[in-house]
């Protein structure tokens, strides 16, 4: 077999990599090293911003497996058939600390999985614990302030996240959960999995149902003691990292059964507390669990920093069949969460294998999204770059994901009001018939000038179409003019 040799960035086989070069023996370095310029560049940027929250985590594949009919409740094609798997990653992580933090802390865990579908990535971001701090997102930098390194002591401080949560009433219940047993689990896979907000799930007859997740490790639920997670930090920093890389290693593959409460949508508004509210859970003697499948972890990741420090997810990547609730933290976080993931990332990190969708096209978004920080995928000459188009690009299915989501006796739709003349083309019709003859004749001759260049027939007759629905004159003469330089 061949030796494998060393290249610059360029592709440029590299002859030293053991001695800079120098004007002479002992001499100054020489700037024309480029191998060596290169190299210290590359270096100075190998780190990239670490996530503000859930900054230390530990991440692996697998794959979850539909093993109860929900198809009464969601049009989800990943949860059609049991049966059906579907390729997951999923990442742990601590909430407070920084990348560099210990595993074995008292906080709660982030556990977010991104679902690989066959419609598009669906990402499930949730929590070890099913209620969280807060339940509006304006409080959420306030909260995270309070949590992490004071900027004068530069360490995180009681005083500060205590006085937030007196200041927090509705803090108490998830305070509870934190401080109690469970505060501290023994490992990643001894713990269990929420999705913690309310979502919406909708059946193929359009019927709404809110939905919550909770993932129950099959491992059984294990913690540690203040004192025990304080001798194990102290030996492994990175305990809960180690447990998960070696027990997958092992073949000791580890699994959570997926159950879901749901409710009916035309129950929310009469429930005896608001069923949208983060800080609460709904009572397992009102809406019982329901099994729905197996999430199984059977792969590490090659590399750590490619694969879960730059894995990405944002709660509003859905796939249809499931979609929002009226839940105010989960409304916050649609937004803030792929906004973090532009800023750390770049706007095209959706290209990167982690994020990038397995089963559209190949493995890559279908879209009309252009340029940007290490654009991968400019289409060209394939296709058009716009939207609506005459030229067989992507196009829009018309097809909501999900129901409207009605709230307050107003429900959320793409579609503007409607009004008694409200068309697109009356004004301009009134318009035309405001100008002189002189006008009208210029506007004719500057609008043909341009459409008779068109190749294609079928976008000329309908740009007529518009200009005949604003004034049959308008039409008629515009019509006559193209066609008149078209047969010239």
């Amino acid at each position: 077999m061949s030796k494998r040799v060393l290249t610059t960035e360029s592709g440029a086989p590299v002859a030293d990599n053991q001695n800079s070069a120098t004007a002479g023996v002992g001499g100054p370095l020489l700037l024309q090293d480029q191998h060596l310029l290169e190299k210290l560049a590359r270096f100075n940027r190998e780190r990239i911003p670490e996530r503000v929250v859930h900054a230390r985590g530990s991440g692996a594949y697998g794959y979850f497996e539909v093993t109860d009919d929900v198809t009464a409740y969601t049009s989800a094609d990943f949860l059609s058939t049991v049966g059906k798997r579907t390729e997951t990653f999923l990442r742990f992580s601590t909430v407070a600390d920084s990348l560099g933090g210990a595993d074995a802390v008292r906080d709660p865990r982030g556990f977010a999985v991104k679902f690989y579908t066959e419609e598009g990535n669906y990402d499930l971001v949730g929590n070890n614990t099913p209620v969280f701090f807060i339940k509006d997102p304006i409080k959420f930098p306030d909260f995270i302030h309070s949590q992490k390194r004071d900027p004068f002591t530069g360490k995180q401080e009681p005083d500060n996240v205590w006085d937030f949560w007196a200041h927090s009433p509705e803090a108490t219940h998830q305070v509870t959960w934190l401080m109690g047993d469970r505060g501290i689990p023994a490992s990643y896979r001894h713990m269990n999995g929420y999705g913690s907000h309310t979502y919406q799930w909708t059946n193929e007859a359009g019927e709404a149902f809110f939905v919550k997740y909770h993932f129950k490790t099959n491992q059984g639920v294990r913690s540690l003691s203040s004192e025990q997670a304080a001798e194990l930090a102290g030996k492994d920093a990175n305990s809960h990292q180690t447990d998960l890389l070696q027990a997958i290693e092992r073949g000791v593959n580890p699994s959570w059964t997926l159950h879901v409460q749901i409710m009916p949508a035309a129950e929310a508004a009469d429930y005896r507390f608001n069923p949208f509210d983060l800080t609460k859970v709904w009572p397992h003697s009102d809406y019982p669990l329901q099994r729905v499948g197996r999430l199984v972890l059977d792969r590490n990741p090659d590399n750590v920093f490619a694969e879960v420090e730059q894995a990405a997810f944002s709660p509003n990547n859905f796939v249809p069949g499931i979609g929002p609730s009226p839940d105010k933290m989960l409304q916050g976080r649609l937004f803030a969460y792929a906004d973090a993931h532009r800023y750390r990332l770049g706007v095209n990190h959706t290209l990167l294998a982690v994020n990038a969708p397995k089963a559209v096209l190949g493995g890559k978004a279908d879209n009309y999204g252009r340029d940007g920080l290490m654009a991968a995928n400019a289409y060209g000459r394939d296709r058009k770059n716009y939207e609506p188009n005459s030229y067989d690009g992507p196009a829009e299915t018309g097809k909501a994901l999900s129901a409207p989501l009605a709230v307050n006796g107003h429900t959320g739709t793409h579609e503007a009001p409607l009004h008694t003349k409200d068309d697109h083309f009356f004004q301009a019709g009134e318009l035309y018939r405001l100008m002189s003859a002189e006008e009208q004749a210029r506007l004719v001759a500057n609008i043909a000038g341009g459409l008779s260049q068109v190749t294609r027939d079928d976008v000329i007759e309908k740009n007529l179409a518009h200009f005949h629905a604003a004034d049959t004159e308008y039409g008629k003469r515009v019509e006559e003019a193209v066609r008149a330089l078209r047969e010239d």
